[in-house]
C-alpha cells in the first residue's frame, strides 16, 4: 500500500534533493509531495518552486524501480500546480547530458522549449522543458 505524504515539505524536498543532481533549494519557498510505501520510505517526491504566479518549477525524484510511476501518483504531481494555484504553465529544468530525465519529462507531456547554453555548474547545457494546463493529461479537466 502506497499513501501520498503532504505537509513534509522539508523531508521530501530533502530526499528529492539528495536525488536530483544540481537542485538546491532556499530555506523557504518551496512545497513538497511525496509519495510513502507501508513501512514509512519514500518512493517518490515532487518539488515545486520559483512559483511565479502563472508558472513553478517542479523537480521529482523516485525509486529506481519506477513501483512509484502511478497514475494516481501523477494526478496529484499535476493536480497542486493546475488545479490549485491555478498555474498556466509547469516548468521542469534538465541537464542535456540527462538522457533518462529528457525521456521521464517527454513522457509526462513536457515539451522541450529551449536550451541554455553551458547553464548548469558543470559546464553542461540546461534544458528548458515546459507543459501547459491545456497540454496535462494527468488532469480529469482543462
Amino acid at each position: 500500500m502506497r499513501f501520498i505524504l503532504a505537509g513534509h515539505d522539508r523531508l521530501v524536498a530533502e530526499w528529492v534533493c539528495a536525488r536530483v543532481k544540481d537542485l538546491t533549494l532556499s530555506g523557504a519557498g518551496h512545497t513538497a509531495i511525496g509519495l510513502m510505501d507501508q513501512d514509512g520510505a519514500i518512493l517518490a517526491g515532487v518539488v515545486y518552486d520559483v512559483f511565479r504566479g502563472y508558472d513553478i518549477q517542479m523537480h521529482v525524484a523516485g525509486v529506481a524501480d519506477k513501483r512509484w510511476l502511478t497514475k494516481t501518483f501523477l494526478q496529484e504531481a499535476f493536480r497542486y500546480p493546475f488545479e490549485q494555484l491555478m498555474v498556466t504553465r509547469v516548468t521542469g529544468l534538465v541537464a542535456a547530458s540527462n538522457i533518462a530525465a529528457q525521456r521521464f519529462d517527454e513522457h509526462l507531456g513536457f515539451k522541450l522549449e529551449g536550451r541554455v547554453r553551458k547553464g548548469m555548474p558543470d559546464g553542461d547545457d540546461l534544458l528548458i522543458y515546459g507543459m501547459l494546463r491545456s497540454e496535462c493529461r494527468w488532469l480529469t479537466t482543462h
